[in-house]
């Protein structure tokens, strides 16, 4: 292990609670490859994920209570897959290959392979993936699951009832899953919020997506008014503010918000979920409209269920996926700043290395 090179992603500083995240506020930098000690293995990172939720972990204080800040000059992390290359545990072999929630944004760690759980370590079932192994962290993983549960939790879809679903960062890991499922499920009309036309073209033309809106260049209460004209059934909410806000004026009686992300406000100090203008918490009080926020984490006894729902409809070619990938492990600040600003589509991932 003494001819490996290792290097990492460390936290360089806070963009602020207000703050845009910037690449200078990473550094990537070398380090020694870790020695390992008993029951730890040592694995080397294949691919990492870059999602919204991380860019709270930039803050001392996260605003949340299930997840923690990252450290200042240390090791960030996030959702990764990787490869075992030695071990000092009985559980684990060379070559086994691992996905993890809390994975070292680094490309050789070592791991304490004692007190593992399914938000920490499993190993990758290859024959699920084929070697895909960024599937783990997109349709496999908590975007996927996170899709699918959130509409079967939160969404009460009722097949062949004539429903209108509409889903914000429609383009994004999650909600183009979300859109998709949510036609699956018997949603009959489905609408996605994008931000470029580019991304409107692909959840229409190459997802199955009724309409697409471009927040950016369009009226979206008047776009929502023409392609929803029997009002809004279910909306999954992934980004909040005034986008949410014209969303819920055109929602019906009794329908349900699926809380599921407000990416408008991470980069604001405000308490999550956001507080809402007064006339939008009129509406959803008036009209009876539930809004439920969703943490995935809270159904983890459900997630081998859904992915395995998830496969059957990939293997059908039901579910198509999307990827944006940077390469290389120095390019895995700029990812997450372009993910951060929409520059994704679909999922964002970081290919760090082959087995």
């Amino acid at each position: 292990m003494a001819t490996l090179e290792n290097k990492r992603v460390c936290l360089a500083s806070r963009p602020g609670a207000d703050g845009v995240p910037s690449i200078e506020n990473f550094r990537v930098e070398n380090c020694e490859v870790p020695i390992l000690e008993d029951g730890q293995i040592l694995v080397k990172t294949l691919c990492l994920s870059a999602d919204p939720y991380m860019r709270c972990r930039m803050n001392l204080d996260t605003g949340t209570d299930y997840i923690s800040p990252w450290r200042l000059d240390t090791t960030i992390d996030g959702g990764g897959v990787g490869v075992v290359v030695k071990s000092n545990n009985p559980g684990y072999c060379k070559g086994d290959v691992l996905e993890g929630f809390h994975w070292p944004w680094q490309l050789y760690s070592a791991l304490d392979a004692q007190g593992f759980n399914c938000l920490i370590v499993n190993k990758v079932d290859v024959g699920l993936v084929r070697k895909h192994w960024s599937l783990m962290l997109g349709l496999f993983g908590l975007s996927g699951i996170t899709a699918y549960l959130g509409i079967k939790e939160k969404g009460h879809v009722v097949p062949d009832s004539d429903q209108t679903f509409v889903v914000s960062a429609a383009a994004g890991s999650c909600g183009s899953l979300a859109g998709q499922i949510a036609r699956l499920e018997g949603c009959s009309n489905v609408v996605g919020i994008c931000g470029s036309d580019e991304k409107c073209s692909y959840i229409t033309e190459e997802l199955g997506f009724n309409h697409a809106i471009n927040y950016k260049t369009e009226n979206v209460g008047e776009r929502l008014r023409e392609c929803c004209p029997g009002g809004i059934n279910i909306y999954f909410d992934n980004v909040g503010g005034a986008v949410s806000d014209d969303v819920i004026q055109q929602m019906t009686a009794d329908s349900h918000i699926i809380l599921c992300g407000q990416i408008s406000v991470y980069n604001k100090d405000v308490p999550y979920p956001p507080p809402l203008p007064v006339e939008t918490e009129r509406t959803l009080e008036e009209k009876n409209i539930t809004r439920d926020r969703f943490l995935v984490l809270n159904y983890v006894n459900k997630f081998a269920k859904a992915v395995e729902i998830l496969c059957g409809w990939y293997r059908k070619g039901q579910i198509k996926i999307k990827e944006t990938v940077a390469e290389g492990l120095e390019n895995a600040p700029h990812a997450f700043v372009s993910m951060m600003s929409g520059g994704n589509i679909g999922k964002q991932i970081v290919h760090v290395s082959d087995l």
